[in-house]
């Protein structure tokens, strides 16, 4: 049985490289086809991620094709010459391409260690191989473990508990400790880039309903609305918008601050002392830090969140030993189970050895006892069985404990002479 993994990621290959290779799910469909048409007989699950292309790939024969093989396979499909992504492609195998695919499962692989988006991809690459009938029993298995390996990590672990993106540090750990509720909320959105678009995003998953957007381009700001709703003003409204804004969130590139003391002053009267919280995401900053100073205003930048991201990743690395710990465990476990499957054969000549001489002394018993009733000759025939069963438990447990470091083949074939059968 060879279980391997084949691709290349973040950890070794450049954004632009990894461009040429991403598949979406309808691409990974047609490419798993081609992949089953090329190599018949081999199991695979092909990941496509923005920090990672795998290709996890298992059969029972020795033909599991190889990294140049793989590696012209997505050249020819994408269109990209083989030469230049060759030396990206890496290869695992066996216990070390289990290892790799728990990792990945788990997060511990990923760019942002502990993100949690990553876990739901493994699934979907595993439900579309599925789908298109090139998983296999191989394949179930592993995927399935490292589904299982995943929510260990999660639940007996921190590791993903700490939040590291300043998007997501800025709502949950510092508009929560004012704003307890986000439903009833005017939020004021100043700018429309990605850094707008996460925080936003995070807001609404929060509870907020009442956005307003503002940016300098007003086609970008209606861009923004249609993806995530709420309203666009014009730049002009700015202060007007900022008089009634229970939360602002700015992110834009502007040279220099957006909103200074003297035009807060401007508006705060006509807040009358209103709680204010802003979240300054942009560098420079887009508010003059003198306004954090006004009564009901709380006022957190970049350096603010930064600080607190910094943080929260010391403490998922404190976490990073416990969930190896997980990882390793749960891929002993998995080869050792591996390994005993290929040993099913012998496993299943030793139970014949034992189940002939078995029915042949039962069948002897009740010959000498015919006034036996049914219910008698069942509770005899179930002694047999557990008699039997106890017996073989020792040899098949010995099995079991040496498949976790591989195929036994010196206990087999000791196993093999003992019982005399092949082995």
């Amino acid at each position: 049985m060879i279980v391997q993994v084949l691709g290349c990621s973040h950890q070794h290959s450049s954004l632009a490289v990894r461009e040429q290779l991403a598949l979406g799910p309808e691409q990974t469909r047609a490419a798993l086809d081609g992949l089953r048409r090329e190599f018949p007989g081999v199991e695979a699950v092909l990941l496509s991620t923005c920090n990672r292309v795998e290709l996890y790939t298992a059969t029972l024969q020795s033909d599991a094709p190889t990294r140049r093989q793989i590696a012209e396979f997505f050249a020819r499909f994408r269109h990209v010459d083989a030469k230049e992504i060759l030396g990206h492609f890496y290869d695992r195998h066996g216990r070390d391409s289990v290892r790799h695919l728990f990792m990945v499962a788990s997060s511990l692989d990923s760019m942002v260690v502990g993100e949690s988006q990553i876990s739901s991809q493994v699934k979907l690459a595993y439900q579309i191989a599925t789908q298109q009938q090139s998983a296999g029993p191989l394949t179930h298995a592993v995927f399935q473990s490292a589904s299982r390996v995943a929510r260990r990590v999660a639940h007996e672990t921190a590791i993903h508990e700490r939040r590291v993106s300043v998007p997501s540090v800025a709502v949950a750990e510092f508009a929560r400790q004012v704003f307890e509720r986000f439903e009833d909320k005017q939020v004021l959105v100043i700018g429309a880039g990605e850094m707008a678009d996460e925080t936003l995003r995070y807001l609404q998953k929060e509870g907020v309903r009442e956005v307003t957007i503002i940016n300098r381009s007003l086609e970008r700001a209606a861009e923004l609305a249609h993806l995530r709703g709420g309203r666009v003003k014009p730049w002009s409204d700015l202060l007007t918008e900022l008089a009634s804004a229970d939360l602002v969130v700015t992110a834009t590139g502007a040279p220099q601050a957006i909103v200074t003391l003297a035009d807060f002053d401007r508006v705060a009267k006509t807040r009358r002392g209103r709680t204010l919280v802003i979240l300054d995401l942009a560098v420079p900053r887009d508010v003059e830090p003198e306004i954090g100073n006004r009564p009901g205003v709380y006022l957190y930048s970049i350096d603010d969140l930064q600080a607190t991201c910094e943080r929260n990743r010391r403490e998922r690395q404190s976490e990073l030993p416990k969930a190896l710990q997980i990882v390793d465990e749960e891929t002993d476990r998995f080869m050792a189970n591996l390994h005993f499957r290929e040993v099913g054969p012998v496993i299943g000549r030793l139970q014949k050895t034992w189940e002939q001489p078995k029915e042949e002394e039962l069948r002897r018993l009740l010959n000498k006892l015919p006034q036996l009733d049914e219910r008698a000759r069942q509770e005899i025939e179930r002694s047999f069985d557990r008699l039997t069963n106890k017996l073989l438990h020792p040899p098949l447990e010995s099995l079991r404990q040496e498949c976790r470091d591989g195929v036994p083949t010196a206990l087999l074939q000791s196993l093999g002479r003992l019982f005399r059968f092949a082995a």
